[in-house]
């Protein structure tokens, strides 16, 4: 947002020969030098405000800058609000983990699917535990058989080192 607003020149830092001028109610004052405009917008107590600096000629305004200023981060503000934020919760099993333990975590991946966040589901392997590889799979079969009902599965298990990881989304 502030870098948006560096950006902005106002008043005297327009140095263009030439601006296209837009008057403070929105009406075009035509092509004109920036002094000229500078003494319009001196008249009126309003800032020049070049809004469009990459056109030919630059496009300027006449408007009240902090204003202006104040109505930009008021719609930045209420962007960020309408803004829906995804959480990854993450839920850790073993091969070796029994199903009393797995139904455990599978009721906790649910709690998470049920409020609207992803669930990142980490088999991890320890030494000797990398032969039993297959093992892992259908650990995380049973563990995505268990949460069917609250959420699918956005990305399928796969072996990355000693890790096996799956996502699982929230169903719509």
């Amino acid at each position: 947002m502030l870098n948006i607003n560096k950006e902005l020149q106002i008043n005297e830092e327009i140095r263009d020969k030439e601006i296209r001028l837009i008057d403070s109610d929105g009406a075009q004052l035509g092509v004109m030098s920036a002094k000229d405009a500078q003494k319009l917008a001196n008249e009126k107590k309003l800032d020049l405000v070049k809004i469009a600096p990459n056109a030919n000629p630059p496009v300027c305004k006449i408007l009240d800058y902090g204003k202006y200023r104040y109505e930009l981060q008021k719609k930045e503000k209420e962007a960020k609000k309408k803004q829906k934020i995804i959480s990854v919760k993450e839920i850790r099993l073993s091969p070796s983990i029994e199903d009393h333990d797995l139904n455990v975590k599978a009721n906790n991946a649910n709690k998470f699917l049920k409020s609207g966040d992803k669930v990142k589901v980490t088999l991890r392997f320890r030494g000797r535990e990398m032969g039993f590889i297959k093992a892992g799979y259908d650990i995380m079969e049973k563990f995505s058989a268990s949460i069917e009902e609250y959420g699918t599965v956005e990305k399928k298990p796969a072996l990355e080192g000693k890790n096996m990881i799956m996502i699982l989304a929230p169903k719509n």
